[in-house]
């Protein structure tokens, strides 16, 4: 059985706004920063995993500076990093709490975008998520990761190609991008929920067995926590497409407008698959109704076939002397021989009446 999802308890009650304290689980030993700086011509890569060699600094040329941070309960680097660029306080306090709802918001120096990224386990039948935050604005872009596993491998794999728009773009088209990345993990997510549900669809067709009925039950929770990622994220993306940032470029509209697409497709295929899992919990109850109306149709079936048979045993039966069959030479046989009749008469009347 699956374990039950955490609560964890409020740890910034009383604090002043702006207070940077981790809320959630740990998921990294120690934080570690994954830097690339990138133009059209050139690109650099370094990571940095010692505190003593993080070099942070503003941007002050035309190239991008990507900061891919990995680990956020290192709350003194998150701090350090929000003076080096000031970030407003409050983009710092949402990036330690990894219990924030999918979000945009704009502010006078920069632009912030929380989204959640998901993972679905089909042998477990769980969705593990994590929460990934991006600011950016004129020549710096900072994303946050709860793990160090990189999201965002293909992203990377096109910047070092100088494959498509990227390298010739700002930081906008590179959140773009890497929101784009997060939603065409949801498709694979759904994907495997789906598979998930034809599975079971096929189990209940052959064997309804009663395990089937818990996997039902997860995998509506499970779609559930999907749904809770995905509907918010409609409404940031949408406010991301309208946004009349200095920090958003004309051009780059086009492509947030068609992510919001996605999201609304994403949606949409949630609820079809919450449809799916409804149908699939009557299928259950229909299939075990069924199985069970069968035996009983056999129980009955048996019953009906007795009955004259215990009649004619329990009439000779009876301690009456003057039974005149009683005497008779065949008359043991002859019942014998009624009974199989009887019993093949019915038989005969269940086949016709496709009974049997």
């Amino acid at each position: 059985m699956k374990k039950q999802r955490k609560k964890h308890p409020r740890k910034k009650i009383g604090l002043p706004p702006g207070s940077v304290v981790f809320v959630g689980n740990r998921k990294v030993d120690k934080a570690f920063i994954h830097y690339l700086q990138f133009d059209s011509a050139h690109i650099e890569e370094k990571t940095f995993d010692n505190h003593s060699d993080i070099t942070l600094h503003p941007s002050l040329d035309e190239k991008v500076h990507w900061y891919d941070i990995r680990g956020l309960h290192d709350t003194q680097l998150i701090e350090a990093i929000g003076k080096t660029f000031e970030i407003h306080p409050l983009i710092l306090e949402d990036v330690a709490n990894t219990h924030q709802r999918p979000k945009f918001e704009e502010y006078d120096k920069g632009i912030f975008i929380v989204i959640r990224a998901l993972e679905f386990d089909k042998n477990n039948l769980e969705t593990k998520t994590e929460q990934v935050g991006v600011y950016f604005k004129k020549g710096i872009l900072i994303s946050f990761q709860e793990t160090d596993s990189d999201l965002f491998d293909g992203i990377r794999q096109r910047l070092h190609s100088s494959q498509g728009k990227i390298r010739q773009r700002g930081t906008d088209y590179l959140c773009y991008a890497l929101l784009d990345t997060i939603a065409d993990h949801y498709y694979i997510v759904l994907d495997e929920i789906e598979s998930s549900i034809e599975n079971l669809e096929e189990k209940i067709l052959i064997n309804p067995d009663n395990t089937i009925k818990g996997q039902i039950h997860q995998l509506k929770k499970e779609l559930l926590v999907v749904r809770k990622s995905i509907y918010p994220l409609r409404e940031a993306i949408g406010r991301f497409s309208k946004s009349e940032s200095q920090f958003i470029e004309e051009r780059s509209l086009v492509f947030i407008r068609d992510l919001y697409d996605h999201a609304i497709q994403i949606m949409d295929l949630s609820e079809t698959y919450r449809d799916m899992l409804n149908g699939l919990q009557d299928l259950y109850v229909s299939e075990i109704s069924f199985k069970m109306n069968q035996v009983m149709q056999v129980l009955t079936l048996v019953a009906t076939i007795f009955i004259p048979l215990t009649f004619l045993v329990g009439v000779y039966g009876m301690n009456f002397e003057n039974i005149p069959e009683l005497s008779w030479k065949y008359g043991y046989f002859t019942l014998w021989v009624v009974m199989v009749l009887i019993f093949i008469s019915l038989l005969f009347l269940f086949r016709k009446k496709k009974w049997l």
